[in-house]
């Protein structure tokens, strides 16, 4: 549009200054056009509107806005063919603006958007029954997507924790023969097995997040099976034995 037109107040409108430049005119001889009219229209302020502007000195000056109308008689003064093709600019720029106008407004506010949101589900919903399958199905998707999210990294990682510690008790702590004769790999094992069967996954990162409490429940309460405990036992009593008849 070329800055000819510009909006304000929600209507395409331009300034005497703008008419002044593109006409290459005075601007004082502008407004004194503009003053003409105003002496002889009755409707003259639905066409223009008198303001200041800062001119490139800072100081206040004069100036009229006015809307096509205002415009259309301003420039039926001004003739020549130079004149000619700056009236067609400006009705152009004029009908660009307008149109922009006319058209949906994008939504900028958040209120703006729930209000488009809303207009939309209302328009694409036409009657309840089919709201509330649309808002089953959301659910529904959502559910499955719980239903399949995975374990994170810290979940993991206090299960991780929580096994190894079980682990370390199983054996006696980490001061127990059984545990400082490296045989902890065996009970590390044993507990793999059991908690990949309890949960039916192939590893521990494919626990559903789902079960993560489950998980650490089952840690908590779980044990070696009979034969494990008794060797545990077994290697642990053997030793201090062994240490009792060296002294």
């Amino acid at each position: 549009m070329n800055d000819l037109v510009i909006m304000k107040s929600q209507q395409a409108v331009t300034t005497s200054k703008i008419v002044a430049d593109s006409f290459e005119k005075r601007h004082d001889s502008v407004l004194r056009d503009v003053d003409k009219l105003k002496k002889d229209l009755h409707n003259f302020a639905e066409m223009f509107q008198e303001s200041t502007a800062k001119d490139s000195y800072g100081r206040d000056h004069r100036i009229y806005y006015m809307n096509r109308d205002g415009f259309t008689l301003l420039a039926m003064g001004y003739t020549g063919k130079k004149a000619l093709q700056f009236k067609v600019k400006y009705i152009d720029a004029f009908n660009q603006m307008e149109k922009y106008l006319q058209e949906p407004r994008l939504p900028k506010t958040p209120d703006e958007k729930i209000q488009l949101l809303l207009e939309a589900s209302a328009e694409d919903a036409k009657d309840r029954k089919q709201l509330n399958q649309r808002m089953t199905k959301v659910e529904k998707t959502v559910a499955d997507i719980k239903e399949k999210a995975q374990v994170d990294e810290a979940q993991r990682y206090q299960l991780l924790q929580a096994r190894k510690s079980k682990v370390i008790s199983a054996c006696g702590g980490t001061k127990s023969n059984y545990y400082i004769e490296k045989k902890a790999k065996k009970v590390f094992s044993e507990f793999g097995r059991d908690f990949k069967n309890e949960f039916e996954i192939p590893r521990y990162d494919c626990l559903k997040a789902k079960d993560f409490n489950e998980a650490m429940k089952f840690t908590k309460n779980w044990y070696p099976s009979f034969v494990l405990q008794r060797e545990i036992q077994n290697i642990n009593a053997q030793t201090r034995l062994d240490f009792e008849d060296r002294s």
